[in-house]
């Protein structure tokens, strides 16, 4: 963890983003976990891409 500027923000975001896309709250939550897991491994205020989260789920 280098920063977590943003990180809770990711998490709402991506959150509601995935549950209203049809994802059952525990894979929107999941969704969301790893979403931020990418955000702080980043200084300061960050994004993350499709691909990133992607690639996050694939190495678990």
């Amino acid at each position: 963890v280098y920063d977590v500027t943003g990180a809770g923000d990711t998490v709402i975001a991506v959150f509601t983003l995935s549950h209203l896309a049809g994802a059952s709250l525990r894979d929107a939550a999941r969704v969301a976990n790893h979403a931020a897991g990418v955000v702080v491994g980043r200084v300061g205020t960050a994004t993350v891409t499709p691909e990133e989260l992607i690639s996050s789920f694939e190495k678990g």
